[in-house]
């Protein structure tokens, strides 16, 4: 069901993120430990996000539906990258969805990537009835609708990953201070309970970045995060033997950044069904 990490810290060569430790990304793609159900292996495609540019970090990205050992990039190419801030993401596509690298994780827009270990059943009837919901959710909190401009089939490619980004990137947009989306960590928190409420079966490890924190959802699939002063790390596996790497709980909302975890848990998907919803 794919693998993930998230880094923020001192800068560090993008290939290096991907291939650091004894259980690398890298590695996590033929010889995955915690996949819990979801395949095997992760050989669908790759993806790796960085941060650059000055004031507002900018997201660039490289992909490839191919498995991360065969493509040379990684040592030739993306070890010549630095940033402080990457997103990498091994992908092990569901049955049914194409392989193609529009597929691949992350997903990006400005200073925002984005990637999904897991699967919505029934996604796109599942999604619609999402943004539905979150609209109506809206409207009775005060704020306008958040979708009546966008279309799921904006989404890069067919599949459940691509669409959640699509309406992610809509209540990121939306977010206010005092708004029904207040934080990236309550866009996320509102589009998890949402995708609950109508497919309890879901499986929703979402892994947010904007250059300067991470934030993370865990549903069913495993997370760890290893967070000191100087840098913070989320990830699918640990990739090292490090002590200091923390399990972190099923039906959880994590924010990360160096110095800084926090863990709490994920809304009540009924909460969406009232006004309810604009309670914080």
């Amino acid at each position: 069901m794919c693998r993930h990490l998230g880094y923020l810290g001192p800068a560090v060569s993008v290939g290096e993120m991907l291939t650091a430790g004894t259980h690398s990304l890298r590695t996590q793609a033929w010889a995955p430990r915690e996949m819990r159900g979801g395949g095997a292996i992760n050989a669908d495609g790759f993806g790796a996000a960085w941060w650059h540019g000055d004031g507002e970090p900018i997201a660039g990205r490289y992909r490839n539906a191919a498995p991360i050992w065969t493509d040379p990039a990684v040592d030739e190419v993306l070890t010549q990258l630095c940033s402080t801030a990457v997103l990498g993401s091994i992908r092990s596509a569901t049955v049914g969805m194409p392989i193609e690298r529009a597929a691949c994780a992350p997903f990006t827009s400005g200073r925002w990537a984005f990637s999904h270990n897991g699967v919505v059943p029934n996604w796109r009837q599942v999604l619609t009835a999402v943004s539905s919901d979150l609209d109506m959710a809206a409207t009775q909190f005060g704020a306008t609708r958040l979708f009546e401009t966008i279309q799921l089939l904006d989404a890069e490619s067919a599949t459940d990953a691509a669409t959640l980004w699509v309406l992610l990137r809509q209540l990121l947009s939306a977010a206010a201070p005092g708004g029904f989306i207040d934080s990236p960590a309550t866009a996320l928190s509102r589009l998890v309970s949402g995708v609950l409420k109508h497919a309890p079966a879901a499986r929703l490890n979402l892994l947010l970045g904007d250059g300067e924190t991470l934030w993370a959802t865990t549903v069913y699939h495993s997370l760890s995060a290893l967070v000191t002063d100087d840098f913070a790390v989320l990830a699918s596996e640990p990739y090292d033997d490090d002590p200091n790497w923390r399990s972190i709980p099923d039906h959880s909302l994590v924010t990360a950044r160096p110095g800084k975890l926090t863990i709490d848990p994920l809304l009540d998907s009924t909460l969406l069904d009232s006004t309810k919803g604009a309670t914080r």
